[in-house]
């Protein structure tokens, strides 16, 4: 008898220990646990996250759930490694699991099973709550119960529905799940690194002009939006701009991951460092910051002024111009664009590489008021290159063309002749520049202001109109196709 309850006493100390062992085998970290947070958000609605954790691990196998990351995540992009113990930490395997817990899904767990419903009633005026044993037999565009031994389809009076656990297949938060190996006891701070959809930046900038059109005040903004499914608290953000190759992915992939010197242009303090980064340009945001969720941000990015800017009125002529007579008996009404350019360069209290976004441009009223004059998207811009905005078109400059002369000199060999008249109906004189997309192999004939060929197919005039004048721009071309 003694040898049997020792044996029996061996055999509860051995499951006891192969108990502790199984727990110990499991761990959770959740968000908590961040010692720190890097986050950087490419204009591609892409970032890249890297937190660290700090854990404390048993050694051999482990099963490591890593709660709170994106609900957008790329599990084939996720890097773990351990910043104190070298490679005492390896991934077996790998499970992304994204079914959140919500009350359909619940549902829809429990279909088939029992749960208890409460339901309402009332007796002479009284509320009474009965709680009832059902079982749900289908939640597809509706609920299905069997309840009392009936059939209820959408029941009323039901105040509230309490299931005794939650299926093991749904979490709370999206949730990387690891079968690692440990080789080293006791506390770690590990790294894990993803790419995750959903977060993008944009630059906008507002550009001031002053009363004569030549002086600037520039304000740069970073505009910042996460949709990835979870916030980040006190983050490290930076912010890379330029064109990052991406491989375009089958969309049916992408649901199931959702069922990423004054050098006068500075940096404000605390705001973002601009470095060069391989083919990129990297911005630093110099303290932390909170990114949260479904959350649209605006940090300043630069500010810069008294930069000198040029103002110029440009008609765009048309290829089809030159393809055969056009518009007979009437002239052509040209529009005149209207554009503000400047030079992104140190010596013009600029130099600092601009990312692509939105300029949006304003000027004082007489009253001292700033109105919105137009707005332009430009391209990513490096230093000691030119930006160049289309404020809108003008209003007090018109321009009409008349094609005054067309022959056909041989079977591919066409002499073409135009008329613009440019009229300036403003306070002082203007120069405006023509642009003429001419095809084929072409000559200048004639033209009675400087014709220079700005390329293979262009030919560029710059026509001087006087205050309440007009103009008359006559040139000859002859085209070979």
């Amino acid at each position: 008898m003694a040898r049997f309850v020792s044996s029996l006493c061996s055999l509860v100390l051995l499951f006891l220990f192969f108990s502790a062992t199984e727990a110990q085998s499991s761990l959770t970290t959740t968000a908590e646990d961040r010692r720190s947070i890097n986050i950087t958000v490419y204009n591609s609605n892409i970032g890249l996250v890297r937190e660290t954790r700090a854990l404390t691990l048993p050694s051999g196998r482990i099963n490591l759930s890593f709660a709170d990351v994106s609900a957008q995540i790329r599990p084939e992009t996720v890097h773990l490694r351990s910043l104190t113990a070298g490679n005492a930490l390896s991934i077996l395997e790998q499970n992304y699991q994204y079914d959140l817990l919500n009350p359909g899904k619940l549902l829809d767990k429990y279909v088939g099973r029992e749960i208890t419903l409460v339901l309402r009633r009332y007796q002479n005026n009284t509320e009474i709550l009965e709680p009832v044993k059902a079982v749900l037999l289908s939640n597809n565009q509706g609920q299905v119960w069997k309840l009392n031994n009936q059939i209820v389809i959408n029941p009323t009076n039901i105040a509230e529905m309490r299931f005794p656990d939650v299926p093991k297949n749904l979490v709370a938060t999206p949730t990387l799940v690891w079968d690692v190996e440990n080789n080293r006891t006791g506390q770690q701070t590990v790294e894990a690194s993803y790419l995750t959809n959903g977060m993008n930046w944009r630059a906008d900038y507002v550009l001031v002009v002053n009363n004569d059109d030549t002086r600037g005040d520039l304000q740069g903004w970073v505009t910042l939006q996460n949709q990835s499914g979870i916030g980040f608290e006190n983050a490290q953000l930076q912010l890379v701009a330029g064109d990052v190759n991406r491989v375009r992915e089958d969309e049916s992939e992408l649901a199931g991951r959702r069922a990423m010197n004054e050098v006068a242009a500075i940096s404000k303090d605390g705001q973002f460092q601009e470095q060069a980064f391989f083919e990129y340009h990297l911005y630093t945001l110099q303290r932390p910051t909170s990114i949260r969720e479904q959350e649209t941000k605006q940090v300043s990015l630069l500010e810069s002024s008294g930069f000198e800017v040029t103002k110029e009125y440009v008609i765009n002529g048309q290829s089809y111009y030159y393809r055969n007579y056009n518009s007979p008996g009437a002239p052509i009404k040209e529009k005149v664009g209207v554009y503000m350019q400047f030079r992104n360069a140190e010596r013009n209290r600029l130099g600092m590489p601009l990312p692509a976004g939105t300029v949006r441009l304003y000027k004082q009223d007489e009253r001292g008021n700033q109105q919105f004059i137009g707005e332009d998207r430009i391209d990513h811009t490096p230093k000691d290159e030119d930006v160049r905005v289309k404020v809108g078109d003008a209003f007090d400059v018109v321009a009409e063309r008349k094609q005054t002369d067309y022959k056909v000199i041989a079977t591919n060999v066409y002499e073409y002749a135009y008329e613009i008249k440019i009229r300036n109906h403003k306070q002082g004189p203007v120069t405006v520049i023509v642009n003429e997309p001419i095809g084929g192999d072409w000559e200048m004939l004639s033209s009675n202001y400087k014709a220079e060929k700005t390329a293979a197919f262009a030919a560029q005039f710059k026509v001087p109109v006087e205050k309440d004048g007009e103009t008359k721009l006559t040139y000859r071309v002859r085209v070979k196709y």
